[in-house]
């Protein structure tokens, strides 16, 4: 079984707010102690976290290949042991095709490539490590992605879009892992609509603060499903989504069969 309470070094992006700081907090307090490393954009957000004994960079996902590239390979210098990666960056952004003259195409590009490019081109970058990782032991990535890669928000689009092509990627991934007896394992972290500070671009609503999971409740549950190396990491009312999409899903590879 793949469970984070085995890993010895674990990477979180996005981890100066939100979900990933308080996964990253959580993964620390584990009983196994692990050395916890966080990026994230906003450096004063970091140096509370380096206060707080986590290793943390400055880095921003909207980057080039090359310079994903260049930042895995210096992390992987420095911490030979990494053996879990947890991308959680991600932006969204409101967008309105019935007003076509509202869009902004170049943050619709942004937010495509940080949610979707970049996290593919952290894969690519960090899998040569992890693989000769998994050769000793179980390494992990560990994409977060939503339930809106499954039931799609019109008002967050192109948001949805990107998480569901990294839903697709994710599963895609998994299983060419798995043929490959490369001992690198895919859990797939699927939130709903978590207390959050990823929904103050668009304003967050009276009816979202009533209806979105307590951050600590999601925390936990998240906890859980990484400690028992679960493939599809699920909470509140993205567990039953997701339960029927894969019902779906199964019923439809069934006609195909």
């Amino acid at each position: 079984m793949a469970s984070i309470i085995k890993n010895k070094c674990v990477l979180v992006t996005g981890a100066t707010a939100g979900i990933g700081r308080s996964l990253a907090r959580a993964i620390r307090d584990l009983p196994s102690r692990p050395t916890v490393i966080v990026t994230g954009r906003r450096q004063a957000r970091l140096d509370e976290l380096t206060k707080e004994g986590f290793e943390t960079f400055k880095f921003d996902m909207d980057s080039q290949p090359a310079k994903v590239e260049a930042f895995a390979g210096s992390l992987v210098e420095k911490y030979p042991e990494l053996d879990a990666v947890i991308l959680n960056a991600g932006v969204q952004y409101q967008s309105d095709f019935t007003k076509p003259e509202s869009l902004d195409l170049s943050a619709i590009s942004s937010e495509f490539n940080i949610n979707y490019l970049a996290v593919v081109s952290m894969i690519k970058a960090f899998l040569p490590h992890l693989i000769r990782i998994g050769v000793q032991r179980p390494a992990l990535i560990v994409p977060v992605t939503s339930v809106l890669a499954m039931t799609p928000l019109p008002s967050v689009s192109n948001y949805c879009a990107t998480k569901a092509a990294l839903h697709s990627l994710s599963f895609s991934l998994r299983a060419q892992m798995e043929n490959a007896k490369a001992n690198v394992h895919v859990l797939e972290i699927m939130p709903p609509l978590v207390e959050s500070e990823l929904h103050e671009a668009q304003g967050i609503t009276e009816a979202m603060s009533k209806h979105w999971l307590p951050l600590d409740q999601f925390t936990n549950t998240v906890m859980d499903g990484l400690k028992e190396g679960k493939v599809a990491i699920t909470a509140g009312v993205a567990t039953s989504v997701y339960e029927r999409f894969e019902k779906d899903k199964e019923s439809y590879q069934n006609l195909l069969a």
